[in-house]
Parts: C-alpha cells; structure tokens; sequence
C-alpha cells in the first residue's frame, strides 16, 4: 500500500544509504526467488472464475498447490542465500524478507478471489488494516530500534497477522476452507498459469537483477541510493496497480461477452493512463532534485541524476500495462511469456556492460532500455494477436 511504500522511503532517510542498500539487496534477491510460490495463480483465479462461477469450485485445490509451492519457494531462498550472500545479517534479512512475501503471495490468492467476484471492497478494507499495522510496527522500529534486520522483522510480524486475518474473514465471510489435494486440478491451473509464472520470474530478474548485481560486487552503498531512487517511482505505480486492478475482472467478462464493449472499455483505461503517465514524467524530470532531497535528504543527492531515468520507467509502466493485460485476458500469455524472455536478457547484457562502467547510473540506463523494448514488443503483439485496436 501507499502509506507501507512511504514508510519505507521514511525508513531509508533514518538508516541511512548503507544500510537501507542490505534492505533493498535482500528485498531484491528474495523476489526473483518468491514468484515461485504463485507462478502466475492469481491471475488465472481472477480471469477463469470471473468468467465462469463453476471455476470456484476448485479454490480448495488450489490452496494446497499454494502451499507446497510456499514451502518449496521458502527452501529455494533458505538454500540459495548461502550462495548469494557471505554475511550473517544480511542473510538473516533476506530469511526475513523471504517469509515475508510469502505470506503476502498466499495473501493474494484470497484477494483474486475476491476481484472475481467484484468484492475488491474487502481487498481495500484488509490492505488498509495491513498498512496501518505496517507503519505503526515500522515507525516504532525506526524510532526505537533502527537497523534494517529489525525493520524487516516488522514487515514479516505484519504479514503474518493479516494472513491469519484472511484465513479467518474468508473462511466465516465466503466459504469454508478447506485443502484438497487434487493433482488433476494442479495439472489443470499450472497448465493455463505456468506461461504467466516464467513470465513474472523474467519480470522480476528485469526489475531487480541490478540491484542484485550491485550488491554482489559489494556496492552496498550504491544500492541504497539506486532502490531509494526506485522506491519514489512505486509511489504513482500504486495508484496505476489500483486502477488496473478495478479494470482486469470487467475486461475479462467482456471479452467473452462482447467484442465492441471489450474495445471501448480498454480504450478508456489506456486514456486514463496516458492522462496519469506524461505528467508524471515531466514533473518528475523537471523537479527530480527537489523531490529526492525532500523525501531523503542531501546524503541521497547521487541519486538525483538516476532518478531522472526511473521516473521514465514509471510513465511508460502506465502505459504498458493495458497491452500487458490484453495479452492475458485474450489467452495469449505465452506471447507474454516470450516477450518478458527478451526483455530479461537484454536486461542482464546491458546490466553486464554498463554496471562495471557507470555503477547505478548504468543501471538506471539498462532499466530504462529494457523497459522502452518491452513496451515495443507488447504494443505489437497486442496489435496482431488479440482483436484490440491499439492505436484507437
């Protein structure tokens, strides 16, 4: 949520660069590991069960793939942080962070659910309890007790509350849960969502490979003020998630109910998002000094000039996304699937080459590069694969 978002742009400012970088670097390890305990679930709950109420059926099942997907997801990054990272602390935060997202991902299957069925009232009402917890365990651990493994046990104390809050408010609410081990309807959902799953891990090694990398080759520091840099262009991409949210369940119906209705009502999101993203990146480039050193501070100057890069990144996120969803509502995933491919190795070639070189200002570049082709390749396969007009 945004008031979590700006907590932690708060927690960055106290901590100080160095060791804000050991939160983001873990916070970017973990995700390229934690796709793996969704593999692209929840978009296939969202789109098959708002198109038929018959799909519901098997909630129960997937539940129990959740789980094992979580437990072999939380093993994967136990396993892997030997590997990654040579410190104990900074390990320990990446158990942390790791358990942390798992705990939101099995959140969001829930919250699917609920975006099917248009009740995206009760997903608003639980984040907004979660963000108030959030910032209230966060703000006291800033206060009292600041180091980046304690704020990080404030987000994992967090999670963990509100999964048990949806357990219970599902359970009493909706339906009765249970857990099914079904392998027929494992086979069945994994068939239609592993295309978004491979799609979402190249996604996030396009998103977070450099800051890994950074921090890899030991520039703790310049990861503190790269993720610094990022973390105040998630701020308007809260506002672009919300809003695709509320528009994903209405497409998919139309999709199979009409084809003239399906056009006017994307063409509606795409104007509401051009609308949002050119402001964005004007004021953003035109004021990007004055709005990190308000947020941070002058010892996150450095981060001006990449900053200038990312808030590119944001603008042309509003207007990818739309092309992005077309693609999935109209069962072209794999197409998705290849076009995240691409843009993940071009990513880590030009991270390669630029880092070494330019430090987080190559990859501020590699981002920005990355992300205007897989803008390209989406407007074009959402041109010639789906029954979309793109230029309406």
């Amino acid at each position: 949520g945004l008031s979590t978002l700006l907590l932690t742009i708060y927690a960055a400012r106290v901590l100080g660069p160095v060791e804000f970088g050991k939160f983001a670097f873990d916070l970017a390890a973990v995700s390229l590991f934690v796709i793996f305990s969704d593999f692209g679930l929840t978009d296939i709950i969202t789109r098959d069960f708002a198109k038929d109420k018959e799909e519901e059926k098997e909630f129960s099942a997937i539940l129990s793939l959740k789980i094992i997907l979580s437990i072999g997801t939380l093993l994967l990054i136990i396993a892997s942080s030997f590997l990654i990272v040579s410190d104990q602390p900074i390990r320990i935060i990446m158990w942390l962070l790791g358990l942390y997202l798992i705990l939101n991902s099995f959140s969001d299957v829930f919250f699917a659910f609920f975006r099917a069925r248009m009740l995206m009232e009760y997903e608003a009402w639980i984040k907004i309890i979660q963000a108030i917890l959030a910032t209230a365990a966060g703000l006291y651990i800033i206060f009292n007790f600041p180091s980046a493994v304690n704020f990080s046990y404030g987000y994992l104390i967090t999670s963990f509350i509100i999964l048990v809050f949806v357990l219970f408010f599902f359970s009493f609410r909706i339906q009765s849960l249970r857990v099914i081990w079904n392998r027929r309807s494992w086979k069945k959902f994994l068939g239609k969502s592993w295309p978004l799953g491979f799609a979402s891990i190249f996604a996030m090694v396009y998103l977070y490979i450099d800051s890994v990398m950074l921090g890899f080759w030991g520039q703790i520091t310049e990861v503190g003020w790269y993720n610094a840099a990022y973390r105040i262009t998630y701020v308007p991409l809260v506002v672009m998630t919300l809003i695709s949210m509320a528009f994903y369940p209405t497409l998919s119906k139309f999709f199979k109910e009409s084809k003239e209705k399906l056009q006017k009502f994307w063409d509606y999101q795409m104007e509401i998002m051009i609308i949002l993203a050119i402001p964005l990146m004007v004021v953003g480039i035109l004021l990007a000094s004055k709005i990190v050193i308000f947020f941070y501070g002058l010892s996150y100057m450095p981060a001006i000039p990449v900053f200038r890069l990312l808030v590119l990144v944001a603008g042309i996120n509003f207007l990818y996304v739309s092309y992005n969803m077309i693609l999935v509502i109209s069962h072209q995933q794999k197409k998705h699937l290849w076009i995240c491919l691409i843009t993940a190795l071009i990513n880590i070639v030009l991270n390669l080459f630029l880092i070494p070189r330019y430090s987080f200002y190559g990859a501020g570049l590699a981002t920005l590069f990355s992300y205007i082709i897989l803008f390209a390749l989406e407007v074009e396969c959402s041109r010639r694969f789906t029954s979309i007009t793109v230029f309406n």
